[in-house]
């Protein structure tokens, strides 16, 4: 689970800037608050701001950080996209850092990069500020010689096997660029562990999900888990898509991809036979098919939607649907894991394309259930779901830039506001900032554009 978030000389973010689930002191919604790890974090938070305020980037360089340790490959905005309105900003420090809890064990790992080179990379397991923090490996270099130094916690040392891994990891393998923890996936020693419990939690626990993204392997997950299934045909339901139920259609290869493209057709059946057990998937705008073996032969699997009306049921492709109704189907993975398991979503503009009502009452759903186990974080320009009957003030957060040009966050619960206050025609009268500034527009005086013409 979530703890914190910090991020400086990235994107919009000049300063170094945090981001908590931690929650305040406030009686209200109880369920919203768990204990994990020997802190309290909350469930579910809201970040609001203009357009351009800065709360895409803020997602934007944690799902960077995250591909960089899955990947181990230097993305290249951590060296390009340092906060622009410096001069100097490229020769300065990025800093990226989270502290999380994974297994009940509270970790935090972050990462100083400079020119591309990374200058620190610590792991701890963090104390939470009641405890000393313990170090499980240290890093340090200079961007402008190299100068590596590296350190692993006691227990590693002391351990015959262990102890050899960090010389030869220094000597022979780690490069400049290079995360630390990407090389601790396909560590067995048990002393090793904790180092792969968080670099496990990047990977498993820690889901993006940016304004264009789609979850992979729908079909699959449709077809094999009657629990998901029956999940997504309920929301589909629930709020009146015109969906009555959600099936899985499978076709011979040959007929997707029709008579103009059997070499195609025949590509995928062999990768499919060289590879067995393995799917392949193609994803266009609107749909994606994919393409398995069953009893030796290829097959294509594919989404179909049955839909009632008084004439009777119809059978809708994907790619037939409403853009709002194929969103929403996207979030459905997201929705199911954070209602039962102990992951932590970030969604980018949870509204699009889906009406405001709609996506109200799916924020008041999991709000109001006392048995969710996830984390949902997602930005927003959606001003219905400023409710106090939904978010506690700690779950509101807002982004603004200030007169440097970078953004700043902030929660609600600065501003220590009556549970019976407005804050939705607050925020829209400006009280809280994080709105567009608007003051010019009406001196716009746009009917001399067409005079010309």
């Amino acid at each position: 689970m979530l703890v914190r978030f910090i991020v400086g000389n990235l994107f919009s973010f000049k300063e170094v800037t945090e981001f908590n689930m931690l929650p305040g002191r406030f009686s209200r919604l109880p369920h919203h608050v768990f204990e994990r790890g020997g802190v309290s974090l909350l469930k579910l938070n809201a970040i609001y701001g203009a357009n351009g305020a800065g709360k895409s980037n803020f997602i934007h360089a944690l799902a960077l950080f995250r591909d960089f340790l899955i990947d181990g490959k230097m993305p290249l905005d951590l060296i390009t996209e340092t906060f622009k309105f410096d001069p100097e900003s490229k020769q300065k420090n990025v800093y990226l850092g989270v502290e999380f809890i994974k297994n009940e064990v509270p970790y935090y790992y972050g990462l100083t990069i400079n020119q591309g080179i990374i200058v620190e990379e610590e792991l701890q397991i963090s104390g939470l500020d009641k405890k000393v923090d313990k170090t499980l490996f240290l890093r340090k270099d200079k961007a402008d010689e190299a100068d590596l130094e590296l350190s692993f916690s006691d227990e590693v040392n002391k351990d015959p096997e262990a102890a050899l891994f960090p010389q030869f990891l220094k000597n022979e393998i780690l490069e400049r660029n290079v995360p630390v923890l990407y090389h601790m996936r396909n560590r067995h020693n048990r002393i090793f562990e904790p180092f792969k419990n968080a670099l496990d939690w990047f990977e498993r626990s820690l889901e993006l999900i940016l304004p264009f993204s789609r979850p992979g392997g729908m079909a699959i997950r449709l077809e094999k888990d009657k629990a998901f299934h029956q999940f997504a045909v309920d929301i589909m339901r629930s709020f009146n898509t015109g969906i009555h139920d959600i099936q899985v259609k499978t076709i011979p290869i040959e007929e997707f991809f029709g008579e103009d493209n059997k070499q195609e057709a025949e590509r995928i059946a062999a990768e499919l036979r060289a590879r067995p057990g393995n799917g392949k998937f193609i994803r266009t705008q609107w749909e994606e098919a994919v393409f398995v073996l069953e009893n030796n032969l290829p097959v294509t699997k594919r989404i179909e939607l049955t839909h009632v009306e008084d004439n009777g049921a119809t059978q809708f492709l994907l790619s037939e649907e409403s853009d709002g109704t194929r969103r929403l189907l996207d979030y459905i993975p997201a929705l199911f894991n954070a209602v039962n398991r102990e992951k932590v979503f970030f969604i980018d503009e949870i509204e699009r394309s889906i009406h405001p009502l709609l996506i109200k009452e799916l924020i008041r759903k999991f709000s109001h259930d006392p048995n969710t186990k996830g984390q949902l974080i997602f930005s927003t320009h959606e001003s219905n779901l400023l409710d106090q009957d939904i978010f506690r003030p700690d779950e509101i957060w807002f982004a603004e830039k200030n007169k440097q040009g970078a953004t700043q966050l902030y929660a609600l619960s600065e501003f220590k506001e009556h549970h019976t206050i407005d804050i939705r025609k607050g925020y829209l009268n400006g009280r809280y900032g994080g709105i567009p500034f608007l003051g010019n527009l009406k001196d716009l005086n746009w009917e001399q554009y067409a005079e010309t013409h």
